[in-house]
C-alpha cells in the first residue's frame, strides 16, 4: 500500500482489531488449564501519574485484555473452572468494570460500562467494580484453589477513588491473601512440595541460586531451613512446614506463559502488520538519512511512519544511538544533536492494536561502512544466520543464543579483539525474546512450536576506552528481526528492512520522499 505525504493525516487504513470471539476463545483455553475447583482473579494495571495532574497515556494489564479484550483501568476479571450461580444465574467468567461517568468521559474518553461491556465484549455477567466484595462474599471459600498474580506490592493509583486498590485489598481480605507470597517463593514451595528425599539436595541448590537474587527468599524461614538442613531427613522435615496456602501465585504465570507464547491467526495479523509498519520506517531512515541530523529527528521519521500507518505508538521506548552511544544496549535519551559520520543503531518497534514488533538495524550515517565497522557488521550478520538455523519446531529455545555466542567468540578472536577462549563483555545480552502483547512476551523459553514469534538479535559492542585497539572503539552493531516459527522451520517477519551491509549501502543511495518537506527555520 502506497501513502502520500499529501492524503489526509487522519484516514485510517486498519480498523482490524482483536473481536470478542478471539478473546472468548482465549479464556476457553485458559480454563482447559485450570485445576479442578479453582477461580482465576485478574486485575487491571493502575493508572501511573506524569505530574501534577497528567497521567500517563493508560495502557492496560496485557493478561487481563488478551483474555477480555477491556482496555480501561479500573477492572477486575474473574474466571471459573466450572459454572457457579452468581446473582440467580450459572456463570463461568464475571468482569468488574469502573461505572460511566458524564463528566469523566467529556475530559477523557467514553467508557463501556456494565452494559458496554455485555455488548462489545460478550460478557454475560458484569458488575460495578463498587460490587466486587458483594458480588463475591463468601465465595473463594468454596474452591480448592484461587490463582492470582503477586498482589502484595503497592500501586501507586493516580485515581481519587482508589477503586483498583480497593478491589485489590478486598479480595487479599477474602482470601486471606499471605502476607509473604511472591511468585518466586510459591514457585520454589511447589518445588519443595513435590520433591522426594533424593531430589531434595537438588532443590536445596536452586533455592541458594534464587536466594542470591531474590530479598523473599533470603529472608523466608521455611526456604533457609530447607537450604542449611545437614541431611535428607532434615529437609523432608522442613517439607512439612511448607505452608499450604489456597492461594496460588506460582501456576497463574505459568499457565499464562504457556498461552501465550504461541500465537493464534488472528494474533500473527496483528503482528505481522506491527512488523512491516516497523521495517517501513527502517527502510525510510535509510533513505533520509544524513550526516547533520540528531538522534530526535531520526527516532521521528520511524515514528511518524507508525503513525501514518495507524499504529498507536511504540510498543517500548525508542533506541536511537549514533556511535558510542550505541553501545548503550537501553540507550533511550536520544539527545544526540549531531549524528556526525559514524554508524548508528536503531531499535524501534511500532504497536498496532496492542502488538509490538521489535526490529533493529545498524547503519553507516555516511551511507558506505568503514572497513572496521563492515567487518564487526558481518560478523553480526554471520551470527545472525547462525541463529536463524536453530528456528525450527523441537529446537531448544536457548540454542539460538548458543550458536550466536560461539560465531562472535570465534569471529572476535579471529579479528584480534580478544584471545581465543577469553570471556568477554562485547556481546552482553540474550540473543531471543518471545513477542506479542509485550515486547518481552510471555514464555517458557523451551522447546520451540509452531505459531510462537520471536527475536533474533546478537550484537557487538565496542565502548570507547575497551581492551582493544582503538580503531575498534565506538563500533556498536546489532541486527534483530522477528520470526515465526513455521512446521518446518522460521519466516523472517521483518525481511522487508534490508540486513546485509552491502543491501543496506544499495538502499542508502535511493532518494527519500522527506528530501522534499522543508520546515521553517525557528527564529
Amino acid at each position: 500500500m502506497a501513502i502520500g505525504l499529501g492524503e489526509a493525516f487522519s484516514q485510517s487504513y486498519f480498523d482490524d482489531g482483536l473481536d470478542a470471539k478471539f478473546h472468548r476463545e482465549r479464556r476457553e483455553a485458559f480454563r482447559e488449564l485450570m485445576p479442578e475447583k479453582s477461580v482465576a482473579v485478574f486485575f487491571s494495571s493502575p493508572v501511573k501519574n506524569r505530574s501534577n495532574d497528567v497521567d500517563f497515556i493508560y495502557h492496560p494489564n496485557t493478561d487481563l485484555f488478551y483474555l477480555s479484550g477491556f482496555r480501561e483501568p479500573n477492572a477486575a476479571l474473574v474466571i471459573f473452572d466450572s459454572p457457579v450461580e452468581v446473582d440467580g444465574e450459572m456463570v463461568d467468567e464475571l468482569m468488574f468494570v469502573q461505572p460511566r461517568d458524564e463528566n469523566a468521559e467529556m475530559w477523557n474518553g467514553k467508557r463501556l460500562g456494565v452494559d458496554g461491556v455485555k455488548d462489545k465484549l460478550g460478557f454475560q455477567q458484569v458488575f460495578l467494580n463498587s460490587e466486587f466484595e458483594k458480588v463475591l462474599e463468601g465465595d473463594f471459600q468454596k474452591f480448592d484453589k484461587v490463582l492470582s498474580f503477586s498482589l502484595n506490592k503497592a500501586i501507586e493509583e493516580s485515581n481519587s477513588n482508589k477503586d483498583l486498590q480497593q478491589m485489590r485489598e478486598k479480595f487479599m481480605s477474602a482470601v486471606e491473601y499471605p502476607e509473604d507470597a511472591s511468585e518466586v517463593t510459591g514457585q520454589l514451595y511447589e518445588l519443595i512440595k513435590t520433591t522426594d528425599i533424593e531430589n531434595s539436595a537438588n532443590v536445596a541448590q536452586v533455592i541458594g541460586r534464587y536466594r542470591r537474587f531474590y530479598p523473599e527468599v533470603e529472608n523466608n524461614e521455611v526456604l533457609n531451613d530447607f537450604l542449611n538442613a545437614d541431611s535428607p531427613e532434615k529437609r523432608m522435615e522442613v517439607r512439612e512446614r511448607v505452608p499450604n496456602h489456597k492461594v496460588d501465585i506460582a501456576a497463574l504465570p505459568q499457565m499464562m506463559d504457556y498461552l501465550r507464547e504461541t500465537k493464534t491467526p488472528e494474533e500473527l495479523a496483528m503482528l505481522k502488520k506491527a512488523i512491516q509498519i516497523s521495517a517501513i520506517g527502517q527502510v525510510e531512515v535509510m533513505k533520509a538519512l544524513k550526516p547533520g541530523m540528531s538522534e530526535r529527528e531520526v527516532q521521528g521519521i520511524h515514528e511518524f511512519v507508525y503513525k501514518r500507518y495507524g499504529a498507536e505508538g511504540v510498543g517500548y521506548p525508542s533506541i536511537v544511538g549514533a556511535g558510542n552511544n550505541g553501545c548503550i544496549l537501553h540507550y533511550i535519551e536520544n539527545d544526540k544533536r549531531d549524528i556526525d559520520k559514524r554508524l548508528i543503531l536503531m531499535d524501534l518497534g511500532a504497536e498496532f492494536r496492542g502488538y509490538t514488533a521489535d526490529v533493529t538495524r545498524t547503519i553507516p550515517i555516511s551511507g558506505k561502512f568503514t572497513e572496521e565497522e563492515r567487518l564487526i557488521y558481518d560478523l553480526v550478520y554471520k551470527a545472525q544466520e547462525a541463529g536463524f538455523e536453530q528456528c525450527r519446531p523441537g529446537n531448544d529455545f536457548s540454542e539460538i543464543g548458543k550458536v550466536a555466542q560461539e560465531v562472535i567468540n570465534e569471529g572476535l578472536a579471529e579479528l584480534g579483539i580478544i584471545e581465543k577462549g577469553q570471556r568477554h563483555r562485547y556481546f552482553p545480552h540474550g540473543t531471543s525474546h518471545h513477542l506479542g502483547l509485550d515486547v518481552h512476551d510471555r514464555g517458557t523459553f523451551g522447546t520451540l512450536r509452531e505459531g510462537m514469534v520471536l527475536t533474533v538479535e546478537p550484537g557487538i559492542y565496542i565502548p570507547e576506552g575497551s581492551d582493544c585497539d582503538p580503531k575498534w572503539w565506538g563500533i556498536a552493531v546489532r541486527i534483530e528481526d522477528d520470526v515465526v516459527i513455521t512446521g518446518e522451520g522460521y519466516e523472517n517477519l521483518s525481511a522487508f528492512a534490508p540486513r546485509s551491509s552491502e543491501e543496506i549501502e544499495r538502499m542508502m543511495e535511493q532518494t527519500s520522499v522527506l528530501e522534499e518537506w522543508v520546515l521553517p527555520e525557528l527564529d
